[in-house]
């Protein structure tokens, strides 16, 4: 079940975005055995390690034709790009207290669409454990901080995992690492939802899932409609969590501490 959250469009604005974070040939950037390098992307040479993939946009697909560009390269259009904004709404980027504020937004910026470097075998890596266990695995209330691709401004909450085993159990905090890279992009929030639960499918193989986000969308706080109050809710039950009402149950009580 899904509940309402608010609509938007695509603009020139995140096609400029896409244009310079994305690869075209990152379908291939990495195995799945996680073992690639996850430094921070600062060599010079042109960046294919933007995972452009099917666990990165809901289709598989991307807007546009971005091409290949190294850290320093996509760090100085970002810096331009904040500038003109600067400029835009009336302000001096040359002002003293104005002078680093490209910069440290552009780097600001990488660092809350650094999911866009990571996938999954990067992110679970070699912790899948074998384990004869059965039963509901919770891992609830993880914090997670995201940006609306509508109109780039933040959306929090809380997010609740819940896997059923399937003769492996992934380790704890691979729950949170995966939720982690998928709102370390830009998001909607049904999308993050779906993304999590088919990434703890792949990942672990269990016999159900369960994802619910709870978030506060500050696109309908600060701006818009102005409902501080609002929040939104959404869910995804996969597997046994979908066809058994009482494994749903369970975990739903679970996920709000009820017996």
């Amino acid at each position: 079940a899904v509940v309402s959250t608010q609509s938007g469009h695509y603009g020139r604005g995140i096609q400029i975005l896409f244009e310079t974070m994305a690869s075209p040939s990152a379908a291939n950037a990495f195995s799945s055995n996680g073992t690639d390098n996850h430094e921070c992307l600062k060599r010079k040479h042109n960046d294919h390690r933007l995972l452009w993939k099917q666990d990165s946009v809901q289709d598989g697909t991307i807007i546009g034709n971005p091409k290949p560009m190294s850290h320093e390269e996509r760090l100085a259009k970002l810096e331009n790009a904040f500038t003109t904004i600067l400029e835009c709404i009336g302000e001096d980027p040359t002002r003293h207290g104005l002078l680093d504020t490209p910069t440290r937004a552009a780097k600001a910026m990488m660092f809350l669409t650094k999911g866009y470097e990571e996938n999954i075998g990067m992110v679970v890596k070699q912790a899948l454990f074998p384990e004869n266990y059965s039963e509901i695995v919770l891992v609830k209330d993880i914090e997670f901080y995201s940006l609306c691709e509508h109109h780039l401004i933040p959306f929090y909450g809380k997010i609740h995992i819940g896997y059923i085993p399937s003769n492996h159990v992934l380790g704890l905090s691979k729950l949170a690492r995966i939720a982690e890279m998928f709102t370390r992009r830009l998001q909607v929030q049904e999308r993050l939802t779906q993304q999590i639960a088919d990434a703890m499918v792949n990942a672990v193989k269990p016999t159900g899932v369960g994802v619910i986000i709870e978030a506060v969308h500050m696109c309908m706080c600060m701006r818009g409609v102005q409902k501080q109050g609002a929040k939104t809710i959404t869910s995804k039950m996969l597997g046994v969590f979908l066809d058994d009402p009482r494994t749903r149950d369970e975990f739903l009580k679970m996920c709000h501490n009820e017996k």
